[in-house]
């Protein structure tokens, strides 16, 4: 138990110290000094890094590290500091903003590095005072508003920092999209677009240009991972896949340098997109030089894309061609002459200028002994013999963003002092008050560009797009080929000139860089297994299936009444398909249906000549001609089953067999049973014709038509037949065809055939045997064998037949039985009349009569 009150009692006397201590102000760690300053009513803070590298001397952990050793002096910082500078001393002589009031500023070094970063700050909102007092620590902040820092990692670090303190944060240069997020960083604005914006121009860019298959370098920290992911999510909702995603910084090994080049030789893609900054690329354009990894098309972000120096060190051509994003060129009236006047940087600031000189001028004011080689500054050098980044003024946007984030916290500052004629000095301005009213600004610099913040303290987005040419002295060039504007609606916000392009190893042709070839027209993209879904395989679309436009994901189907083209890439109107005049089957069956009609009239012309003799006389003359009459009306009912269907076709073409096939068997049956009548007659006492005279075979045939003609319309007015488009039968082609509408009123009318036509089947088998040499009996029983057995097996072809093929059964199966009904029938009588006429006679038909 000993230990843990020991503990208690460590915790408790901390408690207690820090209660007597709870309102002491005491500065902890070591000062820092700005680098750059100018004393005023207000200031203005400003992190910089002066330097891209540190040096750190002891990392053993047993001691208090010293500080660090800035290396690596950087221009652009110096141009930036001075931008600030501009800007102010601009405000302070301008009578119609703050006036009666003077801005000053302090300038540190972040030397590239977050905890320099976080230190500054902390100096910049608690002063440098070592004193130690017993006065509540609730001073104001030393200065009102911090302008940077350059990266975003920095600006994070700092950003969470002084947000507590609702101290505003004006970064120029830090695009992370994480940094929009104001629960975390609630003091945090800029005057540079989001890289929540940029990615998706990259992205909507790279789809542009066809490229769904694609490799990134990212920089390994919050801007490269967070604008990496920002791009992958865009890109992924615009068909674009990355090959690879490699992490890099400055401070890798050799060994990962080398991972990641081995990468890029072992892909596919050729274009890559690079999420780093201009230092990054320095280090790496001599190692991808060596390792032959030229010709590839890069895409790159605004921290590199219009960078001089770059531009410079890539004398290989690596770079050829690249693509990307830049801040707008933008001119802000005498900043230029202002950074190419050392006299105000090196008033504010003489160590800092002296370490800008010899770096510029490559001299040095004190010269040691173990240096005599070098050079003495004389501080005469003239600065308009130099060509470097100082005196390249191709960062301007850059510049302006700076110059405008001073602005906007004196335009701010102009409306919360309630500033008129002058400004009310003695109002103090509540951090949190004034932050708010700093996100509400809006104005306009004197070049007329409007400067505002969105909800999350951003500025809208406008970028140029920009090429990397050569000139013919060999020199490189930006060439602005578009423009990107995130206020314009979606489908027009990117612009590009295509002609004014010049891709990788010159060449005026828009690079390739897919890992499938684009699916054509008539094709669906199928993703290969265990790859991105820009790896995929072109599948033909299915029968009646077609897709019209390249890359389609999946086949459409085509409407009912449509088929898809032999290339599956247009649905073209299904051919319809019935039984024609104009076709061999429709000429054929037309054709035996017209002859048959024909037969038949000639045969009752031929039984009307010859209507007095015995053998017409014997064989019941009334009901043969009405049989003849009938046989015509079958024969020419199946013409009603070819041509197209209609509505009148339909409704005809089935009573019409129906009642004139019923008309046929019940005139077959009146002979049938005359026949057997007749023969019973002829019997000792017999008196049965009385019964089945010719008025009874009348009534017995009217009978059994009319029947059938009330089943017919009991069909036609309950359900009747009806032009129909099968579509189902054949998937290539509609079948024009008569739905039955009732299939109960269909199978009625036929069994109602069926049944007279097996009575009479019956019956004239009865009587085949009986003694008379005209008797039709044996012919009737033959016509109506075939009859039945051509019925019978119309039904299964029937059913079973597709298309018009089933219209042609029924007309076939008409047409046999009627030519079944008249050669049996009447062609033996025929033959007697014609051939042989001589046993034409009553002798002939008495011959074999039983004796009475």
């Amino acid at each position: 138990m000993e230990p843990v009150f020991a503990l208690l009692h460590l915790v408790m006397a901390i408690i207690n110290f820090s209660k007597s201590n709870e309102t002491a102000c005491i500065l902890r760690g070591e000062s820092v000094y700005p680098q750059l300053s100018m004393d005023g009513d207000i200031i203005i803070g400003g992190i910089f890094p002066f330097h891209s590298s540190w040096e750190i001397k002891d990392l053993s952990y047993l001691v208090t590290p010293p500080p660090l050793n800035c290396m690596s002096f950087d221009f652009r910082a110096i141009q930036f500091s001075q931008s600030l500078m501009f800007a102010i001393e601009e405000i302070n002589n301008s009578s119609s903003l703050l006036p009666g009031v003077s801005l000053g500023y302090k300038i540190y070094d972040t030397c590239s590095s977050t905890a320099v970063g976080v230190q500054v700050a902390m100096a910049l909102v608690n002063g440098n005072e070592k004193s130690f007092s017993n006065e509540v620590c609730k001073k104001p902040a030393q200065v009102q508003a911090i302008i940077g820092e350059t990266y975003s990692s920095v600006s994070m670090a700092v950003a969470m920092s002084i947000g507590p303190f609702s101290i505003p944060l004006i970064s120029h240069c830090a695009t992370c999209e994480c940094l929009s997020d104001k629960r975390k960083y609630p003091s945090f604005l800029r005057t540079i677009p989001s890289d929540y914006h940029q990615s998706r121009a990259i992205a909507e860019m790279v789809r542009h240009f066809g490229w769904t298959w694609v490799g990134a370098i990212r920089r390994d920290d919050d801007y490269g991972n967070s604008g990496m992911a920002a791009f992958t999510e865009v890109a992924e909702q615009l068909g674009i896949c990355l090959e690879y995603s490699l992490p890099f910084f400055r401070t890798y090994s050799q060994r990962k340098v080398l991972r990641i080049i081995e990468q890029i030789k072992s892909s596919t893609s050729r274009v890559i997109v690079g999420f780093v900054d201009a230092w990054d690329l320095e280090m790496l354009l001599d190692t991808l030089f060596e390792h032959n990894i030229t010709g590839y098309q890069w895409v790159g972000t605004e921290a590199w894309i219009f960078d001089p120096v770059l531009a410079t060190m890539d004398k290989h051509n690596t770079l050829q061609g690249a693509i990307g994003l830049a801040m707008p060129k933008t001119e802000v009236t005498g900043l230029k002459d202002f950074i190419l006047n050392l006299i105000p940087l090196k008033s504010a600031g003489s160590a800092i200028f002296n370490k800008y000189w010899e770096t510029l001028f490559h001299c040095k004011y004190t010269v040691r002994n173990d240096s005599e080689d070098s050079l003495i500054c004389t501080g005469e050098e003239k600065l308009s013999e130099m060509d470097n980044t100082f005196t390249d003024m191709s960062l301007m946007p850059y510049f302006s963003n700076v110059y405008k984030g001073v602005y906007a916290i004196a335009h701010a500052l102009h409306d919360h002092l309630d500033c008129k004629d002058t400004c009310h000095k003695n109002m103090q301005p509540d951090p949190l008050t004034f932050l708010e009213q700093l996100k509400m600004v809006r104005f306009k610099t004197k070049e007329g560009e409007e400067v505002y913040f969105d909800k999350n303290g951003d500025p809208a987005a406008r970028y140029e797009v920009i090429n990397w040419q050569t000139s013919k002295e060999q020199k490189h060039e930006f060439v602005t080929i578009g423009l990107y504007d995130s206020t314009f609606p979606v489908n027009s916000r990117l612009s590009l000139n295509m002609p004014s392009i010049l891709w990788a190893k010159n060449s005026n042709k828009v690079p390739t860089s897919v890992c499938s070839e684009n699916c054509p027209p008539g094709t669906r993209k199928a993703v290969q297994k265990g790859k991105p879904v820009c790896c995929f395989d072109c599948i033909p679309c299915a029968e009646g299936e077609i897709s019209n436009m390249t890359d389609s994901i999946k086949c459409e189907q085509c409407y009912e009444d449509s088929w898809s083209n032999l290339q599956r890439d247009e649905c073209i109107k299904k051919d319809t398909e019935y039984l024609s005049y104009v076709e061999t089957m429709g000429i054929l069956l037309t054709a035996v249906s017209i002859i048959g009609a024909f037969m038949t009239l000639a045969i009752l012309v031929l039984f009307y000549r010859y209507k007095n003799t015995p053998i017409v006389k014997a064989n019941n003359s009334e009901l043969s001609f009405l049989l003849l009459f009938s046989l015509t009306l079958c024969f020419l009912c199946s013409l009603t089953f070819i041509g197209q269907p209609s509505e009148w076709s339909c409704m005809l073409r089935h009573t019409a067999f129906g009642i004139t096939f019923v008309l046929c068997i019940s005139c077959v049956l009146g002979k049938t049973i005359v026949v057997l009548m007749a023969f019973r007659a002829t019997l000792p006492g017999s008196n049965v014709m009385k019964w089945f005279g010719p008025v009874q075979q009348r009534l017995s045939v009217i009978t059994f038509t009319l029947i059938q003609v009330i089943i017919c319309m009991l069909w036609l007015t309950t359900s009747p037949p009806f032009p129909f488009k099968n579509l189902k039968c054949y998937k290539e082609k509609i079948i024009l065809e008569c739905h039955l509408g009732s299939s109960i009123g269909f199978w009625a009318v036929l069994g109602y055939i069926g049944v007279l036509a097996l009575l009479c089947f019956v019956l004239a088998f009865l009587a085949r045997k009986l003694p008379d040499n005209f008797n039709e009996a044996k012919f009737i029983t033959f016509s109506m064998l075939i009859f039945c057995a051509v019925w019978i097996t119309f039904i299964p072809a029937y059913v079973s037949s597709p298309g018009k093929f089933t219209v042609a059964v029924e007309i076939f199966a008409i047409l046999a039985s009627s030519f079944a009904l008249l050669f049996c029938i009447f062609l033996p009588k025929c033959y007697i009349i014609i051939l042989k006429p001589e046993k034409n006679n009553k002798k002939q038909l008495m011959g074999k009569m039983p004796i009475k």
